[in-house]
């Protein structure tokens, strides 16, 4: 198997990487990202491209003729970039690597990241959402990524390969870049007046192991993955020690402005989740990978919150003299 993974810089890239370079069944692990992997990756190739660079990144794509690409190149408005610039790199990383990959003789199977997002949060819409569901989302970040769903099946179905749409609940933690990771580690927190809707969300690891069992099985359709459990805004506030700041209406205009200035923008899937909730039923998930989210919700939550501790080193300037 050679594997081409895109998003290969991004803290789940990274992880997914060094699970891959853990099987000596893999011959060759190629990846490209806008920045390089946070972590050593010992065996893995990496190419440093901007997504909207089309020939650099068809370059990379045919000297490796993927058997299998793992497609993790979803960029989130607010997380690693800006907004508008994270659509147009998301649209394109998903255009341009399988578009070539689809063009590629020895390619077999293709891994997608995408969201639950995409079911979006209607009015009268489920709650928990399963994949029979018809997606509608209702954020341009939900929109963002049914459309590199559709992209997945359409180079999918010119390869005649099977593709497996993994809809992650949101995936935070302390080391990774989010707009949901950044918000709720504020000192204080605009949390809803009147609703306290449920959310879940994904350990980094246990989404790791998604890929990678995804990439195993070949599966040909589209799963949910979310941690066991959920925690409210208010909740979730109170388990990090963190004042909850009651908004409603148009304060959360004023809260979006707030937030962005202090380095924590608010997008409107993030608006989204606050007030209304995010959730879905991943219990198709496990039954078709295999494998059940080890870590709950509340788990994930609470590694958010957990920070090293700086300790400060006395100096003995008799010894340093």
């Amino acid at each position: 198997m050679r594997v081409l993974l895109t998003g290969m810089g991004g803290e789940l890239g990274t992880r997914v990487t060094n699970l891959l370079e853990a099987d000596d069944s893999i011959e060759a692990i190629v990846g490209v990202d806008i920045g390089p992997p946070r972590g050593r990756i010992p065996r893995a190739e990496f190419h440093r491209v901007d997504p909207r660079d089309r020939a650099r990144t068809v370059a990379v794509v045919r000297d490796l003729e993927p058997t299998a690409v793992v497609h993790l190149g979803v960029y989130e408005p607010g997380a690693r970039v800006a907004a508008r610039t994270a659509a147009a790199m998301t649209h394109a990383s998903a255009l341009v690597a399988l578009g070539a990959a689809a063009q590629c003789p020895s390619l077999d199977r293709v891994v997608v990241r995408s969201g639950i997002e995409v079911y979006g949060r209607p009015r009268g819409g489920a709650q928990r959402p399963d994949e029979t569901v018809h997606p509608e989302p209702t954020t341009p970040w939900g929109r963002t990524l049914l459309d590199v769903e559709d992209m997945a099946a359409q180079a999918a179905v010119a390869a005649d390969v099977p593709v497996t749409i993994l809809r992650f609940a949101p995936v935070v933690g302390p080391h990774i870049p989010t707009p949901l990771g950044r918000y709720l580690r504020l000192p204080a927190v605009p949390v809803s007046a009147v609703t306290d809707p449920p959310f879940s969300l994904l350990h980094q690891e246990d989404a790791a192991a998604a890929v990678v069992r995804a990439l195993a099985a070949g599966i040909d359709g589209t799963v949910n993955v979310v941690g066991p459990g959920a925690v409210t805004p208010f909740q979730a506030v109170r388990l990090g020690g963190r004042i909850p700041l009651p908004t409603v209406g148009l304060g959360w205009r004023a809260a979006r402005a707030g937030c962005a200035l202090v380095g924590a923008p608010l997008p409107a899937h993030v608006i989204e989740l606050l007030t209304r909730g995010r959730g879905a039923d991943g219990a198709l998930g496990e039954e078709a990978l295999g494998l059940a989210p080890a870590r709950s919700t509340v788990d994930v939550v609470h590694d958010l919150y957990e920070w090293a501790e700086i300790v400060h080193l006395a100096v003995d300037h008799r010894s340093a003299a």
